[in-house]
């Protein structure tokens, strides 16, 4: 374990929730001017933190714990019979990593995703400078696994390469392609390539029981919630 002690965090002001608009949140920091480590980075993982950009962050409201950390175990990870579905549906798409950079085609597919999917969402309407801000950091153990079909690009997760498990930071896709559920095929393929690599785990960042966005995330069995500083398994 890295020496967490020394680190310094900061803690936002309240501001409105994105998720549960009658609550308040507030968000804790790791200082920025720490140097991105990727120790430091799977270290506090395991404590729930997540990435945004150059940040890790994870909620620290006061009267709130909704927000749950969750994670796949891989090696004990079983599909369900939808879940077998999905992958068979998909067996034609070809995936290959790639550093983060940004292009014309990337931003395409992002802005797409973003104005049909999350039109709702904070990062409504897209644009250049967010998705580069928010996706396209230079940074040695983040990847773009580009998933093609015939050369279309179908879908990009933005992954994180730790060394205790992959951290699904985004996926973006096709929103035409809704029969793929590509969506759902993209974390499969996650937890397959940390059981490939020998890693232990995919976090999925936070489940929140009252917001239905978050609800695909106990799809995924056994699931592993932190709860009080615990990571507790949810068969």
């Amino acid at each position: 374990m890295t020496e967490l002690a020394r680190l310094k965090f900061y803690a936002t002001q309240p501001h409105s929730c994105s998720y549960l608009p009658e609550e308040q949140a507030t968000t804790l920091f790791l200082d920025p001017s720490q140097p991105m480590d990727v120790h430091v980075y799977a270290d506090l993982s395991e404590m729930g933190f997540r990435r945004s950009g150059d940040h890790l962050y994870r909620p620290h409201c006061q009267r709130c714990n909704a927000c749950v950390p969750a994670r796949i175990p891989a090696s004990s990870f079983s599909p369900s019979r939808q879940q077998k579905r999905i992958l068979k549906r998909n067996t034609d798409i070809q995936v290959t990593s790639s550093k983060p950079a940004f292009s014309e085609e990337y931003f395409d597919l992002y802005q797409r995703y973003i104005e049909q999917r999350h039109a709702d969402g904070d990062m409504y309407p897209p644009s250049r400078d967010q998705f580069s801000t928010f996706l396209v950091r230079d940074l040695p153990f983040s990847r773009f696994y580009e998933f093609r079909r015939d050369g279309q690009l179908l879908a990009v997760a933005v992954t994180d390469l730790l060394p205790n498990g992959l951290s699904a930071v985004y996926t973006f896709y096709e929103p035409a392609e809704e029969r793929r559920s590509l969506g759902r095929f993209a974390i499969l393929w996650q937890i397959g390539e940390a059981s490939r690599l020998g890693l232990d785990a995919v976090y999925l960042g936070y489940w929140i029981k009252n917001c239905k966005k978050m609800n695909y995330k106990t799809q995924y069995r056994p699931i592993e919630l932190l709860i009080n500083q615990r990571w507790v398994t949810l068969n």
